[in-house]
Formats: C-alpha cells, structure tokens, sequence
C-alpha cells in the first residue's frame, strides 16, 4: 500500500471554513490524568528524598544503572574532551552556528536588556536596574533524539544575559551520551552537567538534591512528563513556557518552488505526528503543485510515516481571496514558525502581529532558524505568539526599579502621594509621605 500525505483542503469561501479551520487548530494542553499523578508523585518523592529518588528513577526510566550522583555528574574536562574529539567539520558547524547565536543575542541585550536612570528637573532620579539571574536549569531533551541546537540556544542567551551558573540536565537512556551535546554544552558555556531527564531532573532542578543545586529558572522542552512537572513548580522556580507541538504557517504567492515549500512543511511535520504544517495562498494551481509535490518527494523522506500522519491529521492547505487575506488568517492561528515565501515579503511582514518567528523571502527555510541563523528557535506554540515572545536573554534578566527622591522631590511627590492615601484610607501611608515635606 502507497503511503499518502494528505492535508486537508479548505477554502476561504467554503461555507464552515471558520469552523473546519478552528478543528484543524484545537490540540489540547491537558495532560492525562495519569501522567499528572504520575508526576506529582516524582516530584514529591524527589522533594523528600533528594538524590536517591533521582536515582531510583533515572534506573527506572533510562535503564541507568547508576549508584551514586557521581556517575551521572558531567565533569567540565568531559564537555570540552568531547568538543576536541568531533569530527573537524562537525566542530566547525557547532562553532559557526554559536557565534551567529551569541552576536543575535548580544545584541538583543544592547536593545533591552541594559539598566537606564534619568532626573527630573527637581533632582529625583528614576530608573531601572538589570540584573541576571544567580543560576538557571536548561532542560535538553535526549530521549528519541540528541538536541545540540537546543543547548546552544537555551545556554547561550542565559551566558550573555550574565547568569553565572548553568546546570544542565540531559536523559542518556542506557548511559549513550551524544558527543555533540556535550559538545555544545562546552561552547555555550554550561558550568553543571548531569545525564538525568524527565519530572525528577525538572524536580532536581526546582527543589534542589544533596547533589544538583537549586535553580532560579528552568527553560527548555520536553516531553508530557517534562511539561507536566514544569508546570506543577512554577512559581517555586521560573519557567520559560509550555510547549506544545511544533508548527509551521507559510505564506506563498506562487513564486517560490513548489519542492522547497513541501519541503518546509515537512520540516516541522517529521518532529511528531501532533506537529502541524499549513499553507495559505490565493494560487489554487500552486496549492495542486505543492501537493503534487509532498506526493513525489514524500517516499524519500526516512521519517515519511511520521510526516504523512502529521499532514493527514493536522496539516492544511488553504487557499484564500488573497494574501492579504492569508496574513488576517494568520494573525488569527498566530503560528510557531512563520515563512512568506514570496518576491514581496516585506509588503507583507508589516501585515503581520503575531508569530513567534518570521522567515522572510524564498532563500529563508524554517531550519536555519532552528540551527544557525541566530535568533532563538524556542518560541510559543498553540497560539500563545498572540501574547508571548521567543526564548532571549530577557528571560534570564530581571528587572528592579530605582527611585531617589530629592527633598524638592519630596516635598512636591509627598503632597499627590497623601492626597491619594487618605483616599484610599491608608492613613500610614498618608503620615509617611507628609513627614518629608519641608515646611
């Protein structure tokens, strides 16, 4: 039996579009019920018992036979042993792909993430004051797959944002450690390192263990487990976001190749079966194209099973008025990744509020953004690009606002501040600001 990749076919002028649009879009956060029970219970065992119970399940889950916190420990000289034995090719593309990283986010933290103070005319001075965070948790996930790009992309801003311990945590089933990883780990500057995963790293992380110390944010993706246990302790410790399946939305005129853009949507499809790929464009002949060519190109693709349930089962074709109408469209999905394959893609960007990234021209595919173009590829999934933003070194800043009151200041501030607290009857308040009024 032929495999077969079929997204659905929809049409702005169908009747239902709205409807049949809304169907293909809905995935669900909540998790089952029985990986939340199984996750509260990790946690609180961790919580309680440190160590051992990270070891208990790090045997459990990754068949890690191991005794003590010692053997998952990654020591500093390992990381960089591993960066000096890969392949010289190999290293140059670690090395290429963290310096284009490093230069995006350095600056990223020029335009937003510098401490700034000004005085008014009566001598009072206002500000802000930027500080990193002591120490963060990055999550790389290892189980299916090794993710270097993710080290890099979660370690990198953390190290440019000024933070000065980097714990990373990373599963290794049966004790296989990826070389790139740990290579990546050495380049983006990672001060910790231990070969555990799942809830009871992310409770290691939150709570703190004998041995893994306790982190002021944890970032980085995971699996339902992961998300789950993320979940749970927020608020104990910050977290970047809740991922759900990857997304691509691309925008086509019919001018870019119709193999580059089925190409494109299988990038994101062959992540998992839930990763979902859809086109807008108002070329119906174009749209036959590309599905002409997922058809042909389709039985090439290694991950062509996982690719064809991903397109069948949430994968889109649309074909609209016009492309004005696909940026309305998708400002509405407000998508992961963004691509305007177009001649004009900056007569459209401008119509564009909400995506977590945007790719602009034909020559930018999605996986550049994932490996080495330099802005962050960690970004909101499920719509959430309407309200949050990628993963950047802001997220391992805080921000404390400063205040220096002159006594003119005083005297003028002291007078609105009473006023307003008799209003609100906080007479101590009120008492407070009148005691530094010069009279």
């Amino acid at each position: 039996m032929t495999l077969a990749a079929r997204p659905l076919r929809l049409a702005t002028t169908d009747a239902g579009f709205d409807d049949a649009l809304g169907q293909r879009l809905h995935w669900s956060a909540d998790t089952d019920a029985g990986v939340e029970k199984a996750v509260a219970d990790i946690l609180a065992d961790v919580r309680s018992r440190g160590d051992a119970a990270v070891l208990e399940y790090t045997r459990r889950f990754d068949a890690m036979d191991a005794q003590s916190m010692r053997e998952v420990q990654l020591s500093p000289s390992e990381l960089e042993s591993a960066f000096a034995l890969l392949p010289e090719q190999q290293r140059g593309a670690l090395e290429q792909a963290a310096a284009r990283v490093r230069s995006y986010h350095e600056a990223q933290k020029k335009a937003c993430g510098e401490s700034w103070s000004y005085r008014d005319a009566d001598g009072t001075l206002l500000g802000q004051k930027v500080t990193p965070l002591d120490r963060v948790g990055i999550y790389v996930p290892g189980g299916k797959a090794a993710y270097p790009s993710s080290v890099l992309m979660n370690a990198i801003p953390a190290q440019v944002a000024g933070v000065r311990e980097i714990v990373m945590v990373v599963p290794t089933p049966r004790g296989e450690k990826n070389p790139l990883v740990l290579a990546a780990a050495h380049l983006a500057g990672v001060t910790r390192a231990y070969c555990i995963g799942g809830a009871q790293a992310v409770g290691a992380l939150a709570y703190g263990t004998e041995t893994v110390p306790r982190v002021d944010k944890i970032t980085g993706p995971g699996n339902a487990y992961v998300a789950s246990a993320k979940r749970r302790v927020f608020g104990q410790v910050g977290i970047d976001m809740i991922a759900g399946p990857s997304e691509i939305l691309v925008l086509a005129d019919g001018s870019t190749p119709a193999d580059w853009v089925a190409m494109d949507l299988f990038s994101q499809a062959e992540h998992d079966e839930l990763a979902q790929s859809i086109l807008l464009s108002p070329d119906a002949a174009y749209i036959d194209a590309v599905q002409a060519a997922i058809d042909r190109l389709l039985p090439e693709m290694p991950r062509r099973e996982i690719i064809a349930k991903s397109l069948t089962g949430r994968g889109a074709l649309i074909r609209t008025r016009s492309m004005e109408e696909s940026c309305e469209i998708s400002n509405r999905i407000a998508p992961e990744h963004l691509e305007i394959a177009s001649t004009e893609p900056h007569r459209w960007e401008p119509l564009l509020r909400h995506a977590g990234a945007i790719f602009l021209g034909s020559f930018t595919s999605e996986s550049l953004g994932d490996y080495c173009a330099g802005p962050n590829h960690v970004l909101p999934t499920s719509t959430t690009a309407r309200f949050s933003s990628p993963l950047g070194v802001y997220d391992f800043q805080k921000r404390s606002s400063l205040i220096e009151v002159s006594e003119a200041g005083a005297h003028k501030l002291g007078a609105i501040a009473a006023e307003l607290a008799y209003g609100e009857g906080l007479q101590a308040h009120a008492r407070a600001a009148e005691l530094r009024i010069k009279r």
